[in-house]
């Protein structure tokens, strides 16, 4: 069967068929997260989104280079340029180094996108890793004639990219918006226009996270990375790009500009984006109280939540609304994703106790066309779900005696069930946790209170330190403290 997948370009603002530079091969780079917190229900769905791609390119025969950036520095406060480092924030109020907040976060993130079940990606490099080539970059571009420095800091010139490009290309945005309505803020009087964007800032002397450059001893801009290690590791054009939408503008706009001025081409063949995530029908938000974390989510701990939700209900709950549409998570959408998820899978069971008939009547190579052209149409995996569910109207009839299938079709509906369901679609049969894993859980999460009260007395926090030790003593765990640290016991 030949497949020929479709992808929608927000570059051009169509579908296009999907052609890779030089196949088998193809680059991929997405847009990871900023590690300063736990992951969230924001974090989950790029994720799932771009690993559905990553899946399903490789099933088509591709070799994929996958890279998912880790932005650890250079982020400030609001995606301006100017006010602190989120990361660096994080360090000051929990009095930490930043690249204990970093690793910390960082780990965490993993074990959550473990849990949904996404596939290692190729390369996941970090900002703070590739200063070097940030301020190469950014030479290149001073070269070029397309930035300018001023007083330590390096902006890109956006009035002057325009008169020879298009800034605003992918966003759909003008120059002459961004004239009206881009409003001043404090600190930019540097600048020449209050539009133009960071490539190296100067650090001021409380600025934590810093390296010496030939223009100042500084930070690279937020939007510098992508573009240093996109071409780093892909090339200076390569095939997609992707992540949230809320990173169209400015960050990948200014991708393009940093690149196209750098290098003197377009870095990117097909920019893909996901759509946004509310909670209710409003948007996530800490202020509005309905910020809930990927933790939360699994383990039910948020006023908002009936009850804990498996990743992989979250993972097929994402994966029954196309990518590009807006997703809305309620208790009653999640339970909903919940019963298809447990009615698909015991479909499966189902499939595999069925006895094969002489004939079948059921119509296996339209089931079978019909899968990959929902995939084919730009990753439409809602479409893909709901042909599932109408082979699994067959699997029940066949179950029942009404139906019959011959053995060889029984075979081969059995091997796409497993392709889609699990190989591309990543959904998985959730195992009952053993009594030796809980007790596994519950000794790694005692151990971690444990080091953050040592944490707490080495910073003399004793009200914290004194506060973990009581409220574990109230569930029956005596915390003695010894010269080589604090030992604990279960009092039954």
């Amino acid at each position: 069967m030949e497949n020929t997948l479709h992808i929608y370009n927000s570059m051009d603002r169509k579908k296009e068929e999907f052609k890779p530079n030089n196949p088998p091969n193809v680059g991929m780079y997405v847009c990871g997260p900023t590690v300063y917190g736990d992951a969230h229900l924001g974090h989950a769905r790029p994720a799932i989104t771009f690993d559905l791609l990553f899946r399903y390119l490789q099933h088509l025969g591709y070799k994929v280079r996958y890279v998912r950036n880790i932005t650890d520095v250079g982020h400030l406060e609001n995606d301006a340029d100017e006010g602190e480092d989120k990361i660096a924030k994080k360090a000051r109020l929990e009095q930490l180094e930043p690249m204990e907040i970093v690793h910390y976060y960082s780990r965490r993130y993993h074990k959550n996108m473990d849990q949904l079940n996404t596939l290692p990606v190729s390369i996941e490099p970090s900002a703070s890793g590739h200063i070097i080539e940030q301020i190469e970059f950014v030479k290149k571009i001073l070269e070029s004639g397309y930035a300018y420095e001023s007083e330590g800091s390096v902006y890109f010139d956006v009035l002057k990219y325009n008169e020879a490009h298009d800034y605003g290309k992918l966003s759909g945005r003008k120059v002459e918006d961004l004239m009206t309505n881009t409003r001043d803020l404090a600190g930019q009087q540097e600048k020449k226009n209050n539009f133009d964007f960071a490539l190296w800032k100067k650090a001021a002397p409380e600025h934590i996270m810093r390296w010496p450059s030939p223009w100042s001893e500084g930070f690279p801009g937020w939007h510098m990375e992508c573009s240093a290690m996109g071409k780093k590791y892909l090339g200076d054009n390569f095939d997609i790009h992707g992540g949230g939408l809320d990173l169209l503008f400015p960050h990948h706009e200014s991708e393009i500009a940093q690149s196209v001025a750098a290098n003197g081409k377009d870095p990117v063949n097909y920019w893909m984006h996901n759509n946004m995530i509310s909670i209710n029908g409003q948007k996530m938000s800490k202020s509005l109280g309905n910020f809930i974390t990927l933790d939360e989510l699994f383990s039910g701990e948020h006023k908002l939540l009936t009850q804990a939700y498996s990743p992989i209900v979250v993972r097929f709950f994402i994966l029954q609304a196309h990518y590009r549409s807006t997703v809305d998570f309620s208790n009653e959408a999640l339970q909903a994703a919940e019963k298809g998820l447990e009615k698909l899978l015991n479909s499966i069971d189902t499939l595999e106790s069925l006895q094969p008939g002489e004939k079948t009547d059921f119509d296996l190579p339209a089931f079978k066309t019909k899968c990959y052209n929902a995939l084919n149409d730009d990753l439409n995996s809602p479409v893909l779900i709901a042909q599932l569910f109408d082979a699994v109207k067959f699997i029940n009839s066949v179950a029942a005696g009404q139906s019959e299938i011959s053995k060889k079709d029984l075979d081969e509906l059995k091997e796409l069930f497993h392709t889609f369901v699990f190989d591309i679609l990543g959904l998985t049969k959730e195992e009952k946790q053993t009594p030796d894993a809980d007790e596994s859980m519950l000794s790694e999460a005692i151990n971690t209170l444990l080091e953050i009260r040592a944490r707490a007395k080495k910073n003399k926090d004793f009200q914290t330190a004194d506060m973990i030790r009581d409220r574990l003593k109230e569930m029956n765990i005596i915390v003695t403290d010894t010269p080589n640290g604090a030992e604990w016991t279960i009092n039954k």
